[in-house]
């Protein structure tokens, strides 16, 4: 490789110097490429030296400067400048990298300053010059140590003001047009002029006299050529440079006002072309075509330039030593993107070598070809890098998957305890879903072929002692290489209007520029998510335009299942009329009490029909403005406020206001566009001076979903008023098309915060909910919250994997209160708790150890305030301090430490949400982690017996009585051969307390649906049984679900009053039946939905309040039992073989039957309840002893007391 071009700017002290790392801060659009030394240092600090000595610079295809014949200015003391107007005709400048060679010393010279003027000034006279430099610690020292540097300080030089001048000519003037335009031979002059003359006059002529060579006249000059240029929708456009194609192409004409042009002597029947260029569009070429009336017409249509996004991902690879590997990407924009680069572990690798473009083959691989790769897409619009893909390479013989399983915990019923120490949690095993190595052909794929993960290859049945009951449990036994679960992925919510919660009905939703489908009559929708999807942007549209376009980045579970997402629509702005013959002023911003951000100035005469024509009557404007003022429109904003920087980088931009217009005709109604306008910042709104600068005006793209540059603000001073003088920011555009509009500056103090979601307040590391989204709000620097919050800047949201979440936030390492952010959490549509900070902030149960946690100052919302709700939290953004070993473990991390904070182990800190469960469980034979749909082991015992439809059903029973009961369902086989009289699972839940009805309560009780199994063989009726501890007896029974179970053998024997004992429905049945039945992707939503309609009663409403008296299946009323008395459920479970015989010894003394009846029929009653023995005394299961009894018998399952209630009851 040729080197690139040195610029040196001084000597190295000692001769030790190195070079920087490539720059890279800007691309050459509008008027250039500049990579400036002052702004390098502003987003790199500390990256360069105070004094660099050297610079480089080459093209980003690592060319030289002179080797594409560009001319550029660049030194090390100001940087890099290459200017459009300075290249040569139909050249701009390319995209550059430089750098910069620092010296290794600590003490150094600083530059030299400029010469000074000369001592004399007169003409013919000499005199002196002098310049200065000073000596330069890097390092901080004491102030009064002195610095000592070899050398001068000074140099002097002579200098001279310089003869007195002699007359001379200027130089010659352009020639002047030709005598004759066509024909014969003409001629042309030029003239110069004598200057300094005084007293003398200069030798020689001012003007000079040249023939001009013949040149045809026109073969056709009555023939025109007229032509449009117009943009991609039709509009008009102005002021773009028209070109007759050749060689060079010839400047024939500028398109007028209403994108038209005319250009005379083409003759008919031309076979030519004519190309159009104009700023901010990609050059368009069309052909001249004859209409055979000596007038020639073309239409030149220009696509908007748009930066380029990735629309294929590299995957990652697992390969052998030895085997070969491609990777894939690609790239879409306008233009479509030609140049790909590609990177190993932040490397840039060599084209020659690699020969590279979109794909790259990695041949014969080696250990150390290991590790991240990721591409880069660029075009003259901007650039783009796709997501890093992972490639392991193992030695020969290396297995990709460990045979032995990794622990995995779950929760043994209450009654599973054997002593005070042992443990209620027990190891069943997981295999990690890593993925398997493929086979040699997939080298060549871009894809990885028939994908192969980790998997269960095979289980074994366990058995556990429960108080005298065996508990089966299956646990994995060895994993192996399997095919990888698919499960789908989807995005599941509700569009609402932001001010008034009225659905979107029937909008329409856009993926890009697909449409792909409508929201539901009440707003609701489902998007599955394409396959290798990284950044899913869905455009809701309302179709009566009563709101303003939404385009949102939603969040989704890349592992599977569905996630839930409440979008938020703006409310257009009522119109008012202008008179397009004014200069027109439009507020931005109106947040009470306040000033607006700025304002839209319109002038006049500048509203334009689409064909370009000026329009001059009264329009209606619409322009409706976000104000981040109101921390209530953060839910509303579009996007995720993210920008792709000069190197293709996704990076954050913190807003000050977005807004959207919609101009029409008074009359007709017909769009309106715009030319140039001004928009206006009143540079008091902006908190943080160092904003000032960086203020730019931005436009979203729709199909993206990121913002990209519409032009930069300049400062202007105004007088409003005698004696008050404000600064505005001032921007220019043109509104050509219906996009969002942002005012915005790039944000480099950036930092992640890390969140972990739990399934209880016990904040067990393997009770982690995945599929959880997190949010998180930046906010601007005010003190006081909840009663003044502060305006925000920017928002995320991010779903929780396997190891919580790292979410992108602004921070601050001097001051730690410059950001703070609000944070919340929901699955399914359900907030999430965040943990209490009031009375007593407890750090334990926060997650963030003292006295870092103080510094970030953990607030949840109620702090102040009980009357707020627990469901979000505030935190003070501080960056971490890397010399502070208490602020080095999280829960914040710098930006570049990404990969450690998501790699944090469970014991690190970080701030924590739980779900309000107390008073739930739930037991699988086949352990299943509903937030993991890659845990899912395909057996005939699974719980859920399709990874890619969960069916949840519940059965709501009411329970009169003085207090709240635990209900179990207990659910085994009850009609597949395979199953029959084997245990399914267990689920406990408490019931909850009417408010309305006195001594009533409901429970929502999940039992395992009837249907097919995993095999899609057989249906199997679930056989289950409904058992609420205490003395309770059965009262009523709805009678349509009784009659439904009468009429679909088998009927399970229900005569136990203790009990409910029937063979699910495989129907879904409804509300009227007390059963309740919701298939969705992910299970946590279809049970979540479920018990919503369950506690309201209905099957199509939603409630968190219980209402005890609707939609019921069956009835219960229990009794207290006095103090100290246990009930014979309970000395079944602590003394079985007592009391056995205590009822044994009831019969002996030949008591009479109407005294041992109700104790008997209590005892059996519970058994039959239990599912285990039926009416006349028959097995429906295989029976198991009970210890230290001679008679055989059976454990009646009880419910674990001490759960928890559902959330918000």
């Amino acid at each position: 490789m040729r080197p690139s071009r040195v610029l040196t700017g001084g000597s190295v002290p000692g001769g030790g110097a190195e070079w920087t790392s490539w720059f890279n801060i800007d691309h050459p659009g509008g008027d250039g490429d500049y990579e400036s030394l002052e702004a390098i240092r502003f987003y790199y600090r500390g990256r360069v030296c105070e004094r660099p000595v050297a610079i480089q610079a080459r093209t980003t295809e690592w060319e030289l400067p002179e080797d594409v014949g560009e001319v550029v200015h660049f030194s090390p003391k100001k940087g890099f400048r290459c200017v459009n107007k300075e290249q040569p005709q139909g050249k701009t400048c390319s995209n550059y990298h430089i750098r910069f060679l620092c010296p290794l010393e600590h003490i150094y010279w600083s530059h030299w300053s400029s010469w000074s003027p000369c001592s004399r000034s007169a003409c013919g006279s000499s005199g002196t010059q002098t310049r200065q430099r000073r000596c330069v610690n890097a390092q901080v020292v004491a102030a009064l140590k002195e610095l000592k540097c070899k050398g001068k300080a000074v140099e002097r030089r002579a200098c001279s003001a310089g003869p007195c001048p002699e007359p001379t000519w200027t130089e010659w003037g352009a020639w002047g047009p030709c005598s004759r335009s066509c024909g014969s031979a003409g001629t042309r002059v030029r003239r110069r002029s004598c200057k300094n003359a005084k007293k003398l006059l200069c030798a020689g002529r001012p003007a000079e006299v040249q023939k001009c060579p013949p040149s045809p006249c026109p073969a056709c000059p009555e023939h025109t050529l007229q032509g449009t240029v117009v943009s991609a929708t039709g509009a008009a456009l102005p002021s773009a440079r028209i070109y007759l194609e050749g060689r060079p192409p010839v400047l024939v004409a500028r398109s007028d006002t209403r994108g038209n042009f005319h250009v005379a002597g083409v003759c008919e029947g031309t076979a030519a072309n004519v190309s159009a260029h104009r700023d901010g569009f990609v050059p368009g070429l069309a052909p001249v075509i004859s209409n055979g009336s000596g007038v020639s017409v073309a239409r030149v249509t220009l696509q908007k330039l748009e930066k380029p996004y990735m629309v294929l991902h590299p995957k990652p690879k697992v390969r052998v030593a030895g085997q070969e590997v491609t990777f894939c990407c690609k790239a879409s924009g306008t233009p479509v993107p030609k140049k790909y680069y590609w990177y190993h572990n932040g490397t840039l690798l060599d084209r020659k070598v690699h020969k590279y473009g979109s794909r790259l083959v990695l041949r014969a691989l080696v250990p150390e070809q290991a590790g991240t790769y990721h591409c880069k897409a660029s075009t003259e619009a901007g650039a783009i890098r796709s997501a890093p893909a992972q490639l392991t390479v193992l030695a020969q013989g290396q297995q990709s998957c460990n045979p032995k399983p990794e622990p995995s915990l779950i929760e043994l019923p209450a009654e599973c305890r054997q002593d005070a120490e042992s443990s209620r949690y027990y190891d069943v095993g997981h295999c990690p879903p890593a993925p398997c190595t493929g086979s040699p052909a997939d080298g060549k794929r871009c894809g990885a072929g028939a994908r192969r993960c980790c998997g269960v290859r095979r289980m074994e049945v366990r058995e556990i002692q429960c108080g005298g009951s065996v508990l089966p449990v299956k646990v994995v036994a060895e994993c192996g290489c399997g095919p990888c679960a698919q499960p789908r992925v989807l995005v599941q919510g509700r569009v609402t209007a932001a001010d008034t919660g009225e659905p979107l009905r029937f909008g329409q939703i856009f993926l890009g520029r697909k449409k792909i489908g409508f929201t539901g009559y009440q707003g609701s929708f489902t998007i599955e998510v394409p396959p290798d999807t990284q950044r899913l942007v869905a455009r809701f549209v309302d179709r009566q335009q009563r709101l303003v376009d939404a385009v949102k980045v939603l969040p989704f579970n890349s592992r599977g299942g569905a996630v839930y997402q409440e979008v938020k629509m703006m409310r257009k702005k009522e119109p008012v009329e202008l008179d397009a013959g004014r200069t027109n002023a439009i507020p931005l911003g109106e947040v009470g009490g306040q000033e607006p951000v700025g304002e839209l100035v319109i002038p006049a005469g500048a509203f334009l029909r689409p064909s370009g024509e000026v329009f001059r009557g009264t329009v209606k404007a619409s322009v409706t403005f976000l104000d981040p003022r109101d921390i209530a429109t953060a839910g509303a904003a579009s996007s995720d406020l993210s920008f792709a920087n000069a190197e293709g980088e996704i990076v954050p931009l913190r807003t000050y206001g977005m807004f959207a217009v919609d101009f029409r005709e008074g009359d007709s109604g017909e769009a309106l566009q715009t030319g140039p306008v001004e928009v206006r910042m009143d540079a008091g709104q902006i908190r943080m001076a160092e904003h000032l600068k960086k203020m730019k005006l931005w436009s979203l793209n729709p199909e993206t979903g990121l913002w990209e540059e519409e032009g930069v603000f300049r400062p202007a001073k105004e007088r409003r008023g005698k004696r008050e003088e404000r600064t505005f920011l001032i921007g220019n555009m043109e509104i050509r098309e219906r996009r969002l509009f942002n005012l915005d500056v790039p944000e480099d103090r950036r930092c992640f915060v890390k969140v972990r979601a739990y399934s209880n307040e016990k904040f067990n590391p393997y009770e982690q909910l995945e599929g959880v989204v997190i949010s998180l709000i930046n906010l601007e620097p005010q003190p006081g919250f909840p009663a003044n919050p502060r305006a925000w800047g920017r928002f995320d949201s991010v779903v929780t994997g396997p190891n919580g979440a790292c979410l992108p936030a602004f921070c601050d390492a001097r001051r730690p209160d410059a950001y703070s952010a609000y944070l919340t959490a929901t699955l399914g549509g359900e907030e999430l708790e965040a943990v209490a900070s009031s009375p007593k902030l407890n750090p334990n149960a926060v997650g963030v150890s003292q006295p870092y946690l103080n510094k970030l100052g953990y607030r949840r919302l109620d702090h102040d305030d009980p009357s707020f709700k627990k469901t979000a939290f505030q935190v003070n953004v501080a960056k971490p301090d890397p010399n502070n070993v208490d602020e080095t473990n999280g829960p914040v991390y710098p930006y570049r430490s990404l990969k450690e904070c998501e790699e944090a182990p469970v014991s690190a800190n970080h701030f924590r949400f739980y779900r309000v469960e107390v008073d739930k469980y739930e037991y699988n034979v086949v352990p299943f982690k509903e937030s993991d749909l890659t845990s899912w082991t395909g057996d005939y015992l699974a719980w859920w017996p399709n990874p890619q439809e969960f069916r949840a059903c519940f059965i709501k029973v009411r329970i009169e009585g003085p207090q709240e009961y635990m209900v179990r369902s207990r659910n085994v086989g009850g009609s597949h051969p395979r199953t029959r009289g084997q245990l399914y699972g267990l689920r406990d839940t408490r019931s909850v307390r009417d408010g309305l009805l006195e001594n009533s309560s409901g429970a929502c009780v999940e039992f395992k649906c009837s249907g097919m199994l995993y095999d899609q063989s057989l249906v199997d009726r679930t056989l289950v049984s409904i058992i609420p501890q205490g003395s309770c007896r059965r009262t009523a029974v709805n009678g349509l679900l009784r009659d439904y179970l009468a009429r679909h053998p088998p009927v399970a024997d229900a005569n136990n009053t203790a009990a409910f004992t029937m063979l699910a429905p495989v129907d879904p049945l409804g509300h009227n039946y007390g059963i309740y039945t919701v298939t969705d992707q992910n299970p946590r939503l279809a049970k979540e939905i479920a018990i919503g309609r369950c506690f309201d009663g209905t099957s199509d409403g939603f409630s968190r309040e219980m209402k005890s008296d609707a939609g019921i299946a069956v009835t219960f009323t229990c009794q207290e039992r006095p103090a100290g008395r246990e009930s014979f459920f309970q000395r079944l479970l602590t003394s079985p073989a007592e009391a056995l015989e205590a009822l044994q010894a009831l019969d002996v003394t030949n008591r009479s039957l109407a005294e041992t009846r109700g104790q008997w029929e209590s005892c059996r009653n519970e058994l039959v309840g239990a599912g285990e023995m039926g009416e006349d005394g028959p097995l429906l299961g295989p029976p198991h002893p009970i210890p230290g009894t001679g008679v055989r018998g059976l454990l009646c399952a009880a419910p674990s007391p001490g759960r928890g209630k559902r959330a918000g009851a």
